[in-house]
């Protein structure tokens, strides 16, 4: 029955995407997204409060009895990502495909809410950015760490979660008290580096020396954030740099995967 439930969750997500009413007055920038869920009684949401912040929510603290945690990622197109490749600055159409997915995870939150309510079970609707003090440039909801938390990916070098479907897209997440299916957290690594050091081209991407093999200058990345958002502040506020995610091997897919499967003899899955 839980299975059920966690399929009817994913068929909600993957509905809403792909039927969202941006897609009618502008260019669909996404492909089909992947969807996770956790536990909210993990351990590692403890953790959480030692890895990121002593400010860091736990679910608990979000919604009483907290049950689970749904967490999706929805990835950009290809297009999209190789826009971005070139440059110092953010695209044009990085930039609002950013700004279109959050105006979409936060109308997506809000249905998918309803369904769970309809449902009999309570939600909170997290925002999906700006939920972080612009001071200490610190979440108190770390959509990526939640990710992990959930099976979605692993972290790869460039501070970021690459999933089965690559790292440049966004991340959403709900809380609710109905009880679901967590999902499986994978072994290997998904980030070429951590996986046999053969990639460190998203630091070599990086034009602004933000992103280094062993250290990220978190307010140099911000920054450069800000000075993106202020170029194309006439389509929104975009505040995304995404330079060490764009046209790189993890881009788009987990690149560690075909790698081992090259290895392996196998057929690569598309």
């Amino acid at each position: 029955m839980i299975d059920e439930i966690n399929t009817k969750i994913s068929e909600y997500i993957s509905y809403f995407v792909n039927t969202h009413e941006s897609t009618k007055n502008h260019k669909n920038y996404w492909r089909e997204p992947i969807v996770a869920f956790a536990d909210a009684s993990d351990p590692l949401f403890s953790r959480l409060k030692k890895v990121v912040s002593p400010e860091h929510f736990l679910p608990s603290e979000i919604l009483r009895n907290c049950e689970s945690v749904i967490v999706y990622f929805i990835p950009f197109k290809g297009d999209v990502v190789q826009s971005n490749s070139k440059g110092l600055r953010s695209s044009k159409e990085w930039a609002e495909a950013y700004i279109l997915t959050n105006q979409l995870i936060v109308r997506l939150n809000r249905f998918l809410s309803e369904k769970i309510q309809n449902m009999g079970f309570e939600t909170v609707e997290i925002p999906p950015t700006h939920n972080f003090d612009e001071e200490k440039l610190i979440s108190y909801w770390s959509h990526k760490h939640v990710a992990y938390i959930a099976g979605l990916g692993k972290f790869g070098l460039h501070k970021m979660i690459i999933t089965e479907k690559g790292c440049c897209g966004s991340l959403g997440s709900i809380v609710t008290d109905l009880k679901l299916q967590p999902t499986d957290r994978p072994k290997n690594e998904f980030c070429l580096y951590f996986y046999n050091q053969s990639c460190a081209e998203c630091v070599e991407k990086c034009p602004f020396g933000a992103l280094g093999i062993d250290d990220f200058d978190r307010k140099k990345c911000y920054q450069v954030c800000l000075s993106n958002a202020e170029l194309h502040s006439k389509i929104g506020y975009a505040d995304v740099c995404g330079k060490c995610s764009s046209n790189v091997p993890c881009s788009l897919k987990n690149p560690v995967r075909e790698d081992r499967e090259k290895l392996d003899g196998r057929k690569v899955r598309k």
